[in-house]
């Protein structure tokens, strides 16, 4: 069983998954292959410095993440261009590695872009992660993220209908992990334990 995990920034998607890997399923984390196929792939890093300047790399090789988000998220055009050269090579890597896990136990996909990607089409179940504006902005000034960015974050994101359209299962995430846990426990046993 494959189950696609998103839901808008700050509700609590990469909570859920590390809940859900507690659990037993094998959480495949979309944004640590996007950061693992840049870090690997040549070819990429050549056309990404094509796109954005050889100076989003540091002298040793690493990407510099700010630098190039500050050019890649200048405008919408900007941003199409990286999802156009990253996705292709990310895509690949995560199909690969769903169908090697699924052999394995459920899989959970943990993918803020799922949607995007419309790989709603490709899982057996979508578990969509929700939580309101306010608690999710707190949650973000949390981590450090400003408001500002929060914002801008957010209107980079599907609205919130597409997710709720979407969604196989919708999951409030208003409260504490406790009560997300207990949640997803319910569904654990309601949609995955008895499909193992």
């Amino acid at each position: 069983m494959v189950i696609g995990l998103t839901g808008q920034i700050g509700a609590g998607k990469s909570t859920a998954a590390d809940i859900l890997e507690s659990f037993g399923a094998i959480v495949i984390d979309a944004d640590r292959i996007g950061h693992e196929v840049v870090r690997e792939n040549g070819r990429l890093q050549q056309e990404l410095k094509r796109a954005f300047g050889a100076d989003i790399f540091d002298t040793r090789g690493r990407l510099l993440r700010k630098k190039l988000a500050a050019r890649a998220f200048a405008d919408a055009t900007s941003k199409q261009r990286l999802n156009d050269l990253v996705h292709p090579y990310l895509l690949k890597t995560l199909r690969k590695r769903v169908t090697e896990a699924e052999r394995k136990g459920p899989v959970v996909i943990d993918a803020a872009l799922l949607l995007y990607w419309e790989m709603d089409e490709e899982v057996d179940l979508v578990l969509v992660i929700h939580a309101g504006w306010e608690t999710r902005l707190q949650r973000l000034r949390a981590r450090g993220i400003s408001a500002k960015d929060a914002r801008a974050r957010q209107a980079a994101q599907l609205p919130y209908g597409e997710f709720r359209d979407r969604s196989d299962r919708l999951m409030l995430n208003n409260k504490s992990r406790r009560d997300l846990k207990r949640k997803l426990a319910e569904f654990w046993q309601t949609h995955v334990a008895e499909r193992v």
